[in-house]
């Protein structure tokens, strides 16, 4: 794997590569050797996109994603997170739904514990019943500032 930090509004975010596409984003550093001048085109990419992302000039990501881990279930909802619309919000419960096992809410809360590409696949528009702010790997706060500046995009696009 290749890695990078992107400098975010939500702090460091380490982002690595392998041969297929991007494989993990994670909150802060590791302890990987990072490249401080990466060359890798889908790194450069990557990184380039999610800024686009947190300064609200891009609302999608095209990179090529490499998941190479994951359960049936929890690949599902990997699956099912990237068909949430930018700037809007599902439940546990209606992912769980949506990926066949609507008594699923919980695990649903485990899949988004477990995705290896936060941010990129957007495990942040998953809330609570009754759009309750709850779970989030990279903690609350970093969890509100994303669906903030989604809505606040979103609205923007809307009215422009």
């Amino acid at each position: 794997m290749r890695w990078a930090v992107l400098d975010s509004p939500i702090g460091e975010l380490s982002v690595a590569v392998d041969d297929v596409g991007v494989c993990r984003v994670l909150f802060g550093r590791t302890d990987e050797v990072f490249d401080v001048a990466p060359t890798d085109p889908v790194l450069c990419a990557a990184l380039d996109q999610l800024r686009g992302y947190f300064a609200g000039a891009s609302t999608g990501f095209t990179v090529p994603l490499s998941v190479r881990r994951g359960t049936e279930f929890e690949r599902a909802v990997w699956r099912r997170m990237t068909d949430i619309p930018y700037g809007q919000t599902e439940t546990y419960g209606a992912v769980a739904a949506a990926v066949g096992d609507p008594q699923a809410a919980r695990a649903v809360g485990v899949a988004c514990n477990r995705n290896p590409i936060p941010v990129i696949v957007p495990c942040h528009r998953i809330v609570g019943a009754g759009g309750k702010l709850v779970g989030f790997g990279g903690g609350l706060p970093r969890k509100w500032h994303l669906l903030e500046l989604e809505a606040a995009v979103a609205l923007r696009q809307a009215w422009t």
